[in-house]
């Protein structure tokens, strides 16, 4: 057995177990550490491999840091608690200045212990969504957030992963696009009805506020548009006339000149004497959303393709997207977002058919205001002469001619009561102009609305795509200082964390979306810093990954749709073999960078230790090996703290039982080390003394070793 010094601390003790029982080969975060001997057991994990976190705040101090670290782990994680202004009880960053960061370097190299950082818990996601929608001013701060400790993992960890707490919205399980396809189809939902009745939020990108949303169980009304019969002839918008042939869809207004989407005008039933109209049910907006789609990629072709101008682009209902894409794949018009559009096109057509209406009663008008100018006329020279007969021919003149406008009465024919009908005519065709243009406008800007609609889950994608490539160039460049200084142990990376089931972000896929859409993100606001695209690319991967939570994963369980027909113990075993192969899907992608390992039931996360609630533990570290995971393991002590020992730590002591792992890599007697069914917390009961002490029961301070493990 080893002795050694902590000059920190100032008393001699032995090394710590986990210091004698590690990885042959380095690991991912070794920062030049001896590992000693190879793995044990099935898995090809060490103690060494696994640390443990704790959250600031609870843990309140320097000296409780130190304290903390004395059980035997070479990585710990610090999580803070507070946001924005920290606390004792909530504890930021900030809250830890130059001496106190001075005193955790000291204590992390006496004791041999990396750290890496957990920013607040405060974050769950950094797309911006707050009370009343998504704003810059949220977002901002979430990445605000991630960048205080990104700079305190450089300043006090030298580098490591920086985990952020992903949920960038509330979105349907069961309805989700995952949920949809594969070997696990339908298996989640929050209950029963929840795909009939899942809800849909859209938001307007222009202010990210929340204006609408589309319900699956609610139908959506729609005009029937007006459009050429086959056979039908119309102008079309080259001012040529042409027939229109079976299966065309030529949109045509009541005049029958063909008019473009904006345009569209709903078709009018006389017999009704009303506009026509039908319900669309959601089968019927997944087929709308399908032609949108089809018609945004033809628009897009037909722009690129020299054959849409710049002013036509600017009234298509797609000019915003086509602005947005880099190709043709990046047009898709989802569902929800139909079915907002769909609505709002309805919207327009009424007000655009009203406009028309008020437009054709202005023509009207000014026909009846010109008829009785000319009427004023006849009836002025009637006022004139003198002359009977004059009088006589001049009233038969004006009944031939102005009959129709309704003047028969001798009492009528004088020139105030003409005046008197012009000037109401003309009180009229300002109400029919004024009602036609503010129409007019009303339909232009519900339309101008539709073309900035996105899903809400889309935007907090992209929002998000954005924040965290904000972060991980903020983690690059102070990676980048760190190196020039000398000082760099390891990159930071930015590590989003998946979290709830009910919150995008927390499922593998959307897990993996996230990590790929900002590294994506990232590479191109590094080219346009001036980085060719491959720097670009791999910067961007080697600063943005993911962190599993095992146990956050676990909490899947409780959504699962199990099949009546099998066990508890079938259907058990259904989830296992899901989560286990999702794991191995985002192994094998690459993006995992850090992993979390903590337990519970599938229904909450009170943070067991690993082997004490029902996730498949061992088999996920597997496939996350399997796949070639080879960073840090962070057990996250939670109920331990309260139900086992306050120190939190047998939350790692279990988990190396859980891994089969043994204490002391040295033999301890003739008989060789022993192994766990050997350790106690205790001697009461038992019929022999224990061969290992923890805690209260080592017998004094002189026989502790020097981690704070008690002597064995």
């Amino acid at each position: 057995m080893e002795f050694g010094s902590n000059s920190g601390l100032g008393n001699n003790y032995f090394h710590a177990m986990d210091r004698e029982y590690e990885a042959g080969a380095a690991s991912h975060h070794d920062c030049g550490h001896d590992h000693g001997s190879k793995a044990t057991g099935d898995l090809g994990v060490s103690v060494g491999d696994l640390g443990f976190s704790f959250a600031l705040g609870p843990v309140s101090n320097v000296q409780q840091i130190a304290a903390k670290l004395r059980p035997g782990s070479k990585t710990v994680e610090l999580v803070f608690t507070g946001r924005k202004k920290g606390s004792g009880q909530a504890q930021t960053p900030e809250y830890y200045g130059e001496r106190q960061r001075q005193a955790l370097r000291e204590v992390a190299a006496a004791n041999r212990v990396d750290f890496t950082t957990h920013s607040t818990v405060g974050v769950t996601g950094v797309a911006g969504l707050g009370q009343r929608g998504f704003s810059l001013e949220e977002k901002n701060q979430a990445v605000e957030e991630v960048k205080r400790a990104i700079e305190f993992a450089a300043d006090v960890a030298r580098g490591g992963p920086v985990v952020v707490h992903t949920g960038e919205i509330q979105r349907p399980i069961a309805a989700s696009d995952w949920n949809q396809k594969g070997d696990f189809a339908g298996k989640f939902e929050m209950h029963e009805k929840e795909d009939e009745n899942a809800t849909f939020m859209i938001v307007d990108t222009r202010q990210g506020s929340i204006v609408d949303e589309a319900k699956k169980n609610m139908t959506v009304a729609r005009p029937i548009w007006l459009m050429a019969k086959p056979g039908q002839k119309y102008l079309d918008q080259n001012g040529n006339l042409n027939t229109a042939k079976p299966g065309e869809e030529i949109y045509v207004d009541y005049f029958d000149h063909q008019v473009g989407r904006s345009e569209r005008l709903p078709e009018y039933d006389n017999e009704k004497q009303n506009f026509k109209t039908i319900q669309y049910g959601w089968n019927d907006i997944v087929k709308e959303s399908q032609r949108m789609t089809q018609e945004a990629k033809e628009t897009w072709n037909r722009y690129k393709g020299g054959k849409l101008s710049p002013e036509e682009l600017d009234s298509s209902l797609w000019r915003e997207r086509i602005k947005l894409a880099h190709s043709e794949k990046d047009l898709f018009v989802s569902p929800e977002e139909a079915h907002a559009i769909a609505r709002l096109e309805t919207q327009a057509a009424s007000a655009l058919g009203q406009a028309v209406r008020y437009g054709s009663d202005f023509n009207e008008t000014i026909k009846r205001i010109n008829r009785f100018n000319k009427a004023k006329e006849t009836v002025l020279a009637m006022e004139k002469t003198k002359s009977d007969a004059e009088k006589n021919q001049l009233r038969e003149e004006f009944q031939q001619q102005f009959g129709d406008l309704g003047i028969h009465e001798e009492r009528y024919l004088k020139s105030e009561f003409i005046e008197e009908q012009i000037k109401n005519l003309k009180s009229s065709l300002r109400y029919n102009q004024e009602a036609s243009s503010s129409q007019r406008l009303q339909a232009e800007e519900t339309l101008e609305k539709a073309r900035y609609l996105r899903s809400a889950q889309g935007y907090a994608q992209q929002e998000a795509y954005d924040a965290y490539a904000q972060a991980g160039i903020s983690a690059m460049r102070e990676s980048d200082q760190l190196k020039e200084q000398g000082k760099l142990k390891k990159p930071i990376v930015v590590a989003m964390e998946n979290l709830w089931p009910e919150q995008y972000g927390s499922h593998p896929d959307e897990m993996k979306e996230l990590v790929i859409g900002s590294q994506k993100r990232m590479a191109e606001k590094l080219q346009q810093l001036g980085l060719s695209q491959e720097q670009a690319e791999n910067r961007s991967k080697q600063h943005i990954t993911a962190t599993l939570d095992v146990g956050h994963l676990n909490v899947w369980r409780k959504y699962w749709k199990g099949d009546p027909k099998n066990t508890i113990k079938q259907n058990d075993e259904e989830f296992n073999k899901w989560a286990v192969q999702k794991v191995k899907e985002l192994a094998e992608s690459g993006v995992v960078g850090h992993v979390h390992l903590d337990d519970n039931y599938g229904y909450n996360d009170d943070h067991l230790a690993p082997g004490e609630g029902n996730a498949p533990i061992r088999e996920m570290v597997k496939a996350l090996k399997d796949g070639g995971y080879k960073g840090e393991m962070i057990v996250e002590p939670g109920a331990d703290f309260t139900t086992d020992h306050p120190s939190g730590f047998s939350a790692v002591t279990k988990t190396w039982q859980h891994f089969d792992l043994p204490i002391y890599g040295r033999g301890l007697t003739s008989g060789g080390s022993r192994n766990w069914s050997n350790v106690t917390y205790g001697w009461r009961g038992a019929g022999q003394p224990p061969y290992f002490s923890f805690g209260g029961y080592v017998p004094s301070e002189d026989f502790t070793l020097w981690s704070g493990v008690p002597f064995e």
